[in-house]
């Protein structure tokens, strides 16, 4: 069964939450995540506490780090009415949940029921938690890595399960993945997993992928001969080796791994219990949402999904007529400013941004979406375009969260948009941008092409590869990415060049069209 993730599609119809007559809107905020829900605050509350255990869990068993983060480093968390509120937003019934990182800030989605918690279904928890543990694998760095790894990890992270003394089980057997480990005709091979040299793969061996992918993770975790050697594979594709031979050096003799493995299959798998005691959830913040932030949440949580621009219309009619109501809001306005920018009506989004800056000065989003409306007017009227101005606004915002990736990226495509060179600052915002949200395709493509312009081959191979391996991306961004490392790694930056303009080329049609 695969993950259907990341695939953002625009939401043509309206999201309909059908929120019940007697419930009001909450926000919880904890030192991870800030959660929107529309249910009891005790249950909200219980919620958030799993989504904290969860991370410190995943943290305390990998040793990581945990500084403080600014609200636009947390996680944004939408619980929906149910599954077929998710299913209706990712325009696929057969979504449970699913989770997106942007410059913008990192978005999960996920329904108030849990689902069904019995072999051959993925619950919430596990998709959210596979897709979360993404997110924290790529943290602090963004390697190249493989995708079973990447799959693997995930998977091995997806099962943890939150008892109610607050302790968490971690290594617990994927169900869901029973039939792909046990039953399946597969035709990948452990070395062609190993290697990433499978093109494409079907779904049948898609899903092997990600069930032979958290075996190997688990036995290469549990396994004391084995220890190091996964971190060992890792490295060495980050020194050049190719990621067969990085295999061949790091595991040794690959069929007496896959031997061992299918050996392995038929134990009793480990599973690690981290005491609830040592688990610091830290303050959880709850509040009710004023009216006008509860009015207008659910064009709010469409467009941080994203919309094409024939949603873009509707959506923005919605806002308008919500916000009219709401004049001092600077939520609201900024809502609306972000709907109005969506719909292309550039004045509009000014004049709403305004609105919430004149309530609130420090509102990050008016910052952000007054920059982005006065850099398209320029644009279309470039004799009369202040260009410093325009990037007062993205300073602003930068003075605000010295963290918030969009105004980084901002500041950056102002002087493109400007038909200027770029400054050493605004290089230099760029590459911080892809490290705050290296999931982004366009900030990391921004920054390939900037390298390549520099004539910075090994730093712009070391932006894409991890690109090349992403998992959850079509066949074509694939396939492009490929395009370019391959370029960059025999030298040729001019089609590698070609090739970038092709990729942001492709990523302005999926977002015209709400696919991204």
């Amino acid at each position: 069964m695969r993950l259907l993730i990341n695939s953002a599609i625009a939401l043509a119809a309206s999201l309909s939450l059908a929120v019940p007559a007697h419930a009001a809107w909450y926000e919880a905020k904890s030192k991870h995540f800030i959660v929107y829900a529309n249910e009891p605050p005790d249950e909200l509350r219980g919620f958030a506490e799993k989504l904290e255990r969860f991370d410190q869990a995943v943290r305390y068993v990998r040793n990581m780090s945990d500084p403080d983060l600014t609200d636009s480093e947390r996680i944004r968390v939408y619980e929906l009415p149910g599954l077929e509120a998710v299913g209706r937003l990712a325009r696929n019934s057969d979504v449970a949940g699913f989770y997106e990182q942007r410059a913008s800030g990192s978005a999960a989605f996920v329904p108030h029921s849990v689902g069904m918690d019995n072999a051959g279904f993925l619950t919430t928890d596990e998709i959210f938690f596979h897709e979360y543990a993404h997110h924290l694998q790529l943290q602090d760095s963004s390697i190249a890595m493989p995708e079973w790894v990447r799959e693997g990890f995930a998977e091995f992270f997806a099962t943890a399960k939150i008892s109610a003394d607050g302790s968490v089980i971690i290594g617990n057997p994927p169900q869901y993945r029973s039939d792909a480990l046990f039953y399946f005709n597969k035709d990948l091979t452990l070395e062609q997993m190993l290697g990433g040299t499978y093109k494409t793969l079907d779904p049948v061996n898609e899903d092997v992928l990600y069930a032979e992918g958290w075996l190997l993770t688990h036995y290469l975790t549990f396994n004391d001969s084995r220890k190091g050697q996964l971190g060992r594979y890792v490295d060495g594709i980050q020194a050049g080796k190719s990621a067969l031979d990085s295999a061949k050096a790091a595991f040794g003799d690959l069929t007496a791994l896959d031997h061992e493995l299918e050996q392995y299959k038929r134990v009793r798998f480990t599973a690690v219990r981290i005491d609830g005691k040592i688990l610091h959830v830290g303050t959880i913040a709850l509040r009710q949402l004023r009216p006008g932030e509860a009015a207008i949440m659910d064009v709010h949580i469409r467009s941080t999904r994203g919309v094409g621009s024939k949603a873009a219309q509707g959506l923005a009619a919605d806002a308008r007529k919500i916000a009219a109501s709401y004049p001092g809001d600077p939520f609201v306005q900024s809502c609306l400013a972000e709907a109005d920018y969506d719909a292309a009506d550039y004045s509009g989004a000014s004049a709403a941004a305004d609105r919430a800056l004149s309530v609130d000065p420090s509102d990050i989003d008016a910052l952000i979406y007054k920059g982005r409306a006065e850099m398209a007017l320029a644009q279309l009227d470039p004799a009369h375009a202040n260009w410093p101005t325009v990037r007062s606004w993205f300073l602003k915002a930068n003075k605000v969260d010295s963290e918030d990736a969009a105004a980084l990226q901002l500041f950056y495509q102002s002087f493109l948009a400007a038909g200027q060179p770029t400054t050493t600052n605004a290089d230099d915002a760029l590459l911080y941008a892809v490290r705050l949200a290296p999931l982004d395709q366009d900030v990391r493509l921004l920054a390939v092409r900037q390298l390549l312009t520099e004539n910075r081959l090994s730093d712009a191979r070391e932006m894409i590869e991890p690109m090349a391996y992403e998992p959850h991306t079509s066949s074509t961004w694939r396939q492009i990415s490929a395009r370019i490392l391959d370029s960059i790694i025999s030298g040729n930056s001019k089609s590698a060049l070609a090739s970038v303009e092709q990729a942001l080329s492709y990523s302005r049609l999926l977002q015209e069209k709400g696919l991204d």
